[in-house]
């Protein structure tokens, strides 16, 4: 039977922010949130890039890591039971670039009890006919988020929900920067001059019937309100999060 994918709150983390599992030590409170979303798993363990970067810009920064993980089968073993004790429902966050890959990891996730959803994210530059088959190869009991680029999202966002997608989120943008020695490097974009165009999207998605995920830029309680105001299923907050003055972390008081 597939699950439903319902968010008692409307935000969470995105992925790559908070880690693999909620950790109280983090320093974020959740009070507000209705989901953990777990840093991105590839079948394979990665390791960091030999050259990590974060290069400041005005309104933001590029973040280049490499995604590193432990690889799916390790850190499925080491995080499931913490998965299943956790008080927030968890939505795991997969690369699924090999949509074979994709399958084999959801399918084992499919027994994981506090899993309420999987979050498919993908390289740069994919033809359409990936996703696609990413789909059609991983439909199960496990609602599917498709994670899409922005320039990808209302293109491809209608087909994928037709086809049984349950919600599209929207992906870091990448850029390039160069470093003080002149070095170029290519990355995830964050901050908050990335928000009127996300604010603008999740408009145009909502307007095209698209559940639609909200994010980048999401500094504030008012940018998250913004989109939720807008139609957005859920909103989900960056590297915001790293800040302890931001206002998803404060003490509740």
């Amino acid at each position: 039977m597939k699950r439903d994918l319902y968010f008692s709150k409307p935000l969470m983390n995105t992925a790559g922010s908070l880690g693999f599992v909620q950790d109280s030590r983090s320093g974020v409170t959740f009070e507000e949130f209705g989901a953990f979303v777990t840093n991105p798993f590839s079948l394979r363990p990665r390791l960091p890039t030999a050259h990590p970067a974060v290069i400041e810009y005005p309104g933001g920064f590029l973040l280049h890591t490499g995604l590193p993980n432990p690889g799916f089968s390790t850190g499925f073993k080491k995080y499931a039971s913490r998965w299943d004790r956790s008080d927030l429902p968890v939505i795991v966050h997969l690369m699924a670039d090999r949509p074979e890959e994709a399958q084999h990891m959801i399918q084992a996730l499919e027994g994981a009890e506090n899993v309420m959803a999987v979050e498919l994210g993908f390289a740069p530059l994919l033809a359409d006919d990936i996703f696609l088959l990413t789909l059609e190869m991983c439909l199960g009991e496990l609602p599917l988020i498709f994670s899409l680029p922005i320039e990808q999202v209302l293109s491809l966002g209608p087909r994928l929900i037709e086809e049984g997608a349950q919600a599209i989120s929207i992906a870091a943008p990448r850029g390039a920067l160069t470093t003080a020695n002149g070095q170029v490097v290519s990355g995830r974009l964050f901050g908050p001059s990335l928000f009127p165009q996300s604010l603008d999207m999740v408009r145009s998605a909502v307007k095209l019937g698209l559940p639609i995920i909200g994010s980048g830029g999401v500094w504030t309680k008012e940018n998250a309100d913004a989109m939720l105001a807008v139609g957005a299923l859920a909103v989900q907050v960056d590297v915001t999060l790293w800040n302890p003055a931001s206002t998803f972390s404060a003490p509740t008081q």
